[in-house]
């Protein structure tokens, strides 16, 4: 039988990244926890961790039981919270896309009030941070792009959306509804570095001569959006971002979508199919964002 508490110190070195960091979340010293783990390791019959100086990985058996580790976990919190004991909140640990807009994520936040039903912890980050902490069990569900090829998690998809233009409503061009990127040979540019459609974008331009120069660069949407309705340059971005002082007219000839949906992990395949309150909220803030 396998104590509850080897499987915390598990699971904190996973979630924390060393054995260090790990020890202090679970209010441990750190050779405490080293003897747990190596305790949970003859009980198992297999080494969990591969350790080094510079960070520990988790080994393929460790891959393995880390499925079994999170389930067990988030059955006894469902258990106690059942029988009404106290400080015994299921946790959700929700990814998403960085690239999508901010301001629906916070309004189906406040709308729904997921902190108060259990604990919930939201994390932003690029396509390939979300499926990284998913792999590793650090985060139960994402809001990323899906339909990629890739059968690791289970999907479910909700919406897609085209790229367009993003320009000052004081731009010469901004009164059009679509432009070629002829017109757009001599206009200064902002980078959006953590685009998914960065190379995309750069091929379509540079295949027809538009070679701009760049003002900015930059990973985040809400600045990059400030500074386009400021006048310091044009970009292209997913048609779901909006901002005052900003039109968004389209791009003649690029025709790139993307696909945004849930990933998950297998604990929180449920959810897929009975979501929680805050992510049909999502669904639905970001959907009418492209009506």
């Amino acid at each position: 039988m396998l104590d509850r508490y080897l499987l915390r110190y598990f699971l904190a070195v996973v979630d924390q990244g060393n054995f260090s960091r790990a020890a202090g979340h679970c209010n441990v010293s750190q050779p405490t926890l080293s003897v747990g783990i190596a305790k949970l390791e003859r009980a198992l019959g297999q080494p969990l961790f591969i350790r080094s100086n510079q960070r520990v990985e988790l080994t393929d058996a460790g891959s393995r039981f880390l499925i079994h580790a999170r389930r067990i976990e988030r059955e006894y919190n469902l258990a106690q919270q059942s029988m009404g004991l106290t400080g015994a909140m299921p946790a959700l640990r929700i990814g998403v896309l960085g690239s999508i807009p901010a301001d629906p994520v916070a309004a189906a936040i406040a709308q729904t009030r997921p902190g108060d039903s259990y604990r919930f912890e939201l994390l932003f980050g690029s396509e390939r941070e979300l499926t990284g902490h998913l792999a590793k069990g650090r985060i139960d569900l994402a809001l990323t792009l899906v339909d990629r090829g890739a059968d690791r998690f289970a999907e479910r998809f909700i919406y897609a959306e085209g790229y367009g233009l993003a320009m000052a409503a004081g731009h010469r061009l901004a009164g059009a509804l679509a432009i070629d990127a002829a017109e757009l040979a001599n206009e200064v540019m902002i980078v959006r570095r953590h685009c998914e459609a960065l190379s995309d974008t750069s091929r379509f331009f540079t295949e027809r001569g538009v070679r701009p120069h760049f003002s900015l660069r930059s990973t985040n949407d809400e600045r990059v959006l400030a500074m386009v309705a400021a006048g310091l340059g044009i970009t292209v971005m997913p048609d779901s971002h909006t901002h005052p002082g900003v039109t968004r007219p389209r791009l003649t000839g690029f025709q790139m979508q993307r696909r945004i949906g849930w990933i998950a992990t297998q604990t929180a395949e449920p959810l897929l199919a009975q979501p929680v309150p805050l992510m049909s909220a999502l669904e639905e803030r970001l959907t009418a964002l492209r009506g």
